[in-house]
């Protein structure tokens, strides 16, 4: 009998081989345990993945042979850590199980290394990196200047999300004011997307509720329930002329913003003098 691609079973016995692989693929010293002398195979024993899941052997080895109930997020999460899980590998793993992967937890957002190179390579286009929340995890030196520190900021004041609603002032500096319901809209659908696709873990829940509290506005077209992907337009700052570009990693889902001058305005060369000044 052939199995539907998207069935149930057909789900679990993918999860099962998926955890098998990489069980076979991970080391005893890489997850952390002695090597045990001489082993039949150079992975992990079922009964040690289970231990370090903190689940019975009995329940680990019907997963892996695509039998019983699918397994919680809770489970997940620890099969995850078990086997040094992390980025699209991480995903897989509850997308196999049919859920959406909880974002990561607080404090452990490092810059990811392929977008921090590109922003250093762009040294006179101001430009930071974020994570998917909008927390701001670097910046360069153009962009300190022209929007000051976010990084390293305490609750959510490096949150770019939470200073657009929250800082009316802030607003000014970025865009006219007739552009503002726009720029606002962006940032609630995207987040809208972001969440559901966390599986509405606990930062991202709470950003959205302390959001809420703070702002009728937020709440108003958070209540729209619309969702897109983000995006971002054009910024014209006390007199310079931005092309706004958006760069997503797909391994840590954090995002990185340009803002090249546009051609003709004059705006490059005023990049370069602020990129001289000791002000910086």
């Amino acid at each position: 009998m052939t199995i539907a691609p998207h069935s149930r079973t057909a789900r679990l016995a993918e999860l099962g081989d998926f955890l098998r692989r990489r069980r076979d693929a991970l080391s005893p010293r890489a997850a952390g345990l002695p090597d045990g002398g001489r082993r039949r195979a150079p992975g992990l024993r079922r009964d040690e993945v289970a231990a370090l899941a903190h689940l019975s052997v009995t329940y680990y080895e019907r997963l892996e042979q695509g039998r019983g109930p699918h397994p919680s997020a809770a489970t997940l999460a620890a099969l995850a850590g078990a086997l040094r899980l992390t980025g699209e590998r991480r995903e897989h793993l509850f997308r196999l199980a049919g859920q959406a992967a909880p974002g990561s937890p607080d404090g452990d957002e490092t810059p990811d290394p392929g977008l921090l190179s590109l922003l250093h390579a762009n040294s006179l286009t101001p430009g930071y990196l974020a994570d998917e929340l909008g927390t701001v995890i670097a910046q360069n030196p153009l962009n300190i200047a022209l929007f000051g520190p976010f990084t390293g900021r305490p609750g959510w004041a490096g949150n770019l999300v939470w200073r657009w609603f929250t800082a009316p002032a802030w607003r000014e500096l970025l865009e006219p004011g007739e552009d503002h319901t726009g720029t606002a809209r962006a940032y609630v659908t995207d987040l809208r997307a972001v969440v559901a696709r966390r599986g509405h873990d606990e930062s991202a829940v709470a950003l959205v509720h302390d959001l809420r509290a703070a702002s009728a506005e937020f709440t108003r077209m958070w209540d729209e329930h619309d969702v897109s992907a983000l995006h971002c337009s054009d910024k014209h700052i006390d007199g310079l002329h931005l092309r706004c570009v958006v760069v997503t990693s797909p391994h840590s889902r954090q995002r990185l913003l340009l803002l090249h001058p546009i051609a003709g305005t004059g705006t490059e060369a005023r990049l370069a003098a602020l990129a001289r000044s000791p002000q910086r």
